[in-house]
């Protein structure tokens, strides 16, 4: 999602059966237990922050119990999802669907209830980001999911490590080395200069933001394969190999124990950071660190989005109008907020982006900066959805990033190349 390491979906999971599989019924006199109470599921991974909103639902609705299903890795939660969907069984009343593996459930819109049809009819598009609503929408127009939190990308930085390698820390010049890729690669490459050591902590962490700025992903709106079709994603490759072949890696796996620990060690001076990945930082550097890290409100490119799921109500549920008026009220303003308290998970309701509890909230870790006026900007910057196409997420995890680790490894930028594009092709075929 955001926060959680992103696990290999383990293979392709057939889904075609799936195509024309029809409701399983949505009465409401089913009420699933014999006291006439409502008994709805929902399950989620990692951390929503709904371990206390959920009892508080409860409570100002007697007659709905709800059981939560939480799992504790995205892989393997939405590698079930997939399986539950293609058997037409075992799902909850409520899922949650993170933005990398939407692509997998999009094209498939006739087993999931519209939330157009079958929601609260005060909810409405506008309530969201447009980008947001836009992204959780599939092509006939159904509604599939109400969008929980966002990932706007920012830029975190070593103040300590840069003004050792004699490189400014003040706002307006780190804002200038962040203006463009190229810009952020020069920096970085008078950074090895000066110090020998990296700039950034991976190729595929950097490659995969510049990858989320595109219009589109690796599939283009015609769902097919787009990843040499496509000239940016090779451009964007071919860039981020150059600086990564010149010592600016610190060539570390995501979400590995050595890159928890570099981190604590100052490996690399720099990191992609979307709003989730604060308290990673914090968690992984360590109080030690405190004070070290900063970041700021610029980003290369002008911005992007990384991470943030939906809630979708599938067509299995015996309960949709009570699930969808669940999933309704745990992305409303106010529980947005709530679970941003608690998880730091940013909100994309438009009305909980300019709440003052939001923009006023600080991060004493990151040199008490206001997270939440920064990120909210962050937010606007990204203009609309990119079209991720059924196997993106797949071929994020199971082509392009193995690829660059391989190029890391000694392979050379056009090996590494071939090898994404030759898995790619496996994967969409």
């Amino acid at each position: 999602m955001r926060r959680n390491q992103r696990r290999v979906l383990a293979g392709a999971i057939a889904l075609a059966a799936a195509v024309g599989l029809t409701a399983c019924g949505g009465s409401n006199a089913d009420s699933g237990s014999e006291s006439g109470q409502i008994e709805l599921t929902i399950g989620t991974f990692t951390e929503f922050g709904y371990e206390d909103l959920l009892p508080a639902y409860e409570k100002t609705h007697p007659n709905i119990k709800i059981t939560h299903h939480k799992t504790g890795q995205g892989g393997p939660y939405h590698q079930q999802l997939l399986t539950k969907l293609a058997a037409n069984s075992g799902l909850e009343d409520v899922v949650a669907i993170e933005e990398g593996h939407l692509p997998d459930v999009i094209d498939k819109p006739q087993l999931f209830n519209n939330l157009a049809d079958i929601g609260p009819k005060d909810v409405k598009p506008d309530r969201w980001l447009d980008w947001k609503y836009q992204a959780g929408t599939a092509k006939d127009g159904t509604w599939i999911g109400y969008g929980t939190d966002i990932g706007p990308l920012a830029m975190c930085y070593r103040t300590d490590l840069l003004a050792a390698a004699g490189l400014p820390t003040d706002e307006a010049s780190v804002k200038a080395m962040l203006e463009s890729w190229d810009t952020y690669f020069a920096a970085g490459a008078k950074y090895v200069q000066a110090t020998g050591k990296p700039w950034f902590d991976s190729t595929s962490q950097i490659f995969n933001a510049m990858q989320n700025q595109l219009d589109t992903g690796y599939i283009g709106k015609d769902d097919k394969l787009a990843i040499e079709s496509n000239k940016d994603i090779k451009r964007n490759w071919d860039k981020v190999t150059a600086a990564g072949n010149s010592g600016q890696t610190a060539k570390l796996v995501a979400f590995s124990p050595e890159w928890n620990n570099g981190f604590k060690q100052g490996a690399f001076a720099t990191k992609t950071c979307p709003s989730w990945m604060l308290g990673v930082v914090k968690e992984q550097a360590g109080p030690d660190n405190a004070g070290k890290w900063a970041v700021t409100d610029a980003f290369p490119g002008g911005g992007g989005n990384w991470g943030g799921s939906y809630l979708a109500v599938p067509k299995q549920s015996k309960h949709p109008k009570e699930a969808a008026a669940l999933a309704a009220w745990l992305t409303a303003p106010e529980q947005q907020i709530k679970a941003f308290e608690k998880t730091g998970n940013f909100p994309s309701q438009v009305d909980a982006l300019t709440a003052p509890e939001l923009l006023n909230s600080t991060n004493p870790y990151f040199g008490d900066v206001k997270v939440g006026t920064l990120f909210a900007a962050q937010a606007e910057k990204v203009g609309k959805a990119q079209y991720k196409g059924p196997g993106d997420g797949k071929i994020q995890e199971n082509a392009t990033s193995p690829a660059l680790q391989a190029v890391e490894q000694g392979k050379s930028p056009e090996e590494g190349w071939q090898q994404a594009v030759d898995a790619a092709k496996k994967i969409v075929k």
